[in-house]
C-alpha cells in the first residue's frame, strides 16, 4: 500500500506528459493543412467569346425537280462525289422530248422560207434596177425577206425554249462535291419543285456560332478566333471572324457569327457541334491567378494566401478574366504564393504544406 502511494505522483506526471503531448498532437496536427498553390506572375490576359455552333459548307446546293415527271435514272447516291455539270437524277417524260423535235423541224422550214425569200428579194432588186418590175414589188420582196427573218429568229427562241424544258428532266450538280441528301428512287414519280438531292463542297467548312448580343459589340471580322469540335475534343483549330450578322434573335437573343479556318480539317463533317472563343483583346503584364484561386463572399472577392508558411485570407480586387485565369487589380502582387484549390476547412493562421506548387501563373 505505501508503495502504491509512493508510485501515485510519478504516475499521475507521467499520465498528464502524454496527455499534453497528445492535445499538442493533435492541435499541431488539426492546424496543419496540405495545399496545393502557385506564385502570382504578371502574363498575358487573352480575352475571348465564348460561343457554340455547328459547322456547315461554305458551298451547299439544294437540288429541286424542275418539272413533274418519273425518276428513269440516278448516277450516284448519298456519299458519292459528284462532278459539275453531272445529272444525279434523271427524269422520265415524253411530251418534252416531242416539244423540241417539234420546234426543231418549225425552225428548219423557217430557215428554208427564209433563203427563197432572200433569193427572191435579190432578184426583185436587180429586175427593178433594169426597171422590169416597179418599185411597190420590190417593196412587198423586201417586206417577205424581213419577216421571214423575224420568224425564224421566233422559232429559234422557242426551240432554245423546249431544249431548256428537256434539260430540267435531268437534276445536275452545280459543282464538284458530295452528295450529301437523295430521297428518290427509280420509278418515283415527282412532282415539280421538289428537293430531291444536295450537293457539298467538302473543301471549304465554316463554323457558324450563336453569340451573346452583349459580346457582339466586341467583334470585328479578321478577329482571330480558336475552334474546338466535340468530335475532337483534344485538338484545337484556328479560325478567324468571316462574317457578323447584324441582326439578333428575340429569342434567344443572341447574332450569328461565321468564322472561316485557317486551314481544311479533313474529319470535319456538316453539322458537327463546335465551340468557339473568338479573341478580342490580349493585355500584357496582367497580374493574373487562376480563377479556381478566387472566393466570393457578400460580393467581395478573397483569396488563401500563404505569409511566413501559414494561411491567410486576403481581400482582393478582381478585373478581366479568360478561361482560366483572372485579373487582380489590388491586394497581391507579384511573388505572392497563392492556395489554387481553397477548403471550406481553411481557417485564418493554419500551417500550409505544399504539396504542389506551380511555377508561373497560379
Amino acid at each position: 500500500m505505501q508503495n502504491l502511494q509512493k508510485m501515485l505522483p510519478k504516475l499521475s506526471i507521467a499520465l498528464a506528459v502524454v496527455f499534453v503531448v497528445t492535445v499538442g498532437y493533435l492541435l499541431t496536427r488539426g492546424n496543419t493543412v496540405n495545399v496545393e498553390a502557385g506564385k502570382v506572375s504578371k502574363s498575358e490576359l487573352v480575352e475571348a467569346v465564348y460561343a457554340t455552333g455547328y459547322v456547315e459548307a461554305e458551298n451547299i446546293a439544294n437540288l429541286s425537280a424542275e418539272t413533274s415527271g418519273t425518276v428513269r435514272s440516278i448516277s450516284a447516291l448519298e456519299g458519292q462525289h459528284v462532278r459539275k455539270g453531272q445529272a444525279v437524277i434523271v427524269f422520265d417524260s415524253k411530251l418534252p422530248g416531242l416539244s423540241v423535235e417539234e420546234a426543231r423541224a418549225a425552225v428548219a422550214q423557217e430557215q428554208a422560207l427564209m433563203k427563197d425569200n432572200a433569193l427572191k428579194l435579190e432578184r426583185n432588186r436587180a429586175l427593178f434596177r433594169d426597171g422590169a418590175i416597179s418599185r411597190q414589188q420590190l417593196d412587198e420582196a423586201q417586206r417577205n425577206s424581213t419577216q421571214s427573218l423575224e420568224m425564224l429568229r421566233q422559232r429559234q427562241a422557242q426551240l432554245k425554249s423546249r431544249e431548256d424544258d428537256l434539260k430540267k428532266l435531268a437534276v445536275v450538280a452545280p459543282f464538284d462535291g458530295i452528295l450529301t441528301l437523295q430521297n428518290v428512287k427509280e420509278g418515283d414519280f415527282v412532282k415539280a419543285n421538289t428537293e430531291v438531292a444536295t450537293v457539298t463542297d467538302p473543301s471549304a467548312y465554316m463554323v457558324t456560332v450563336e453569340v451573346d448580343e452583349l459580346d457582339v459589340p466586341r467583334l470585328r471580322t479578321g478577329m482571330p478566333a480558336v475552334i474546338a469540335f466535340d468530335a475532337m475534343p483534344e485538338k484545337r483549330f484556328q479560325a478567324s471572324v468571316s462574317r457578323i450578322v447584324p441582326h439578333t434573335d428575340r429569342v434567344t437573343k443572341t447574332s450569328r457569327v461565321y468564322l472561316k479556318l485557317d486551314e481544311p480539317v479533313k474529319a470535319v463533317q456538316g453539322g458537327m457541334t463546335a465551340t468557339a472563343n473568338i479573341i478580342y483583346n490580349i493585355r500584357k503584364g496582367a497580374l493574373l491567378v487562376r480563377k479556381s484561386s478566387v472566393l466570393e463572399e457578400e460580393r467581395k472577392s478573397f483569396v488563401w494566401k500563404i505569409d511566413g508558411g501559414r494561411l491567410k485570407k486576403q481581400q482582393v480586387q478582381t478585373g478581366d478574366s479568360d478561361l482560366t485565369y483572372v485579373e487582380v487589380l489590388n491586394g497581391l502582387a507579384p511573388g505572392d504564393l497563392v492556395v489554387t484549390s481553397p477548403q471550406e476547412k481553411f481557417r485564418e493562421g493554419m500551417e500550409a504544406r505544399l504539396v504542389s506548387a506551380k511555377k508561373g501563373k497560379s
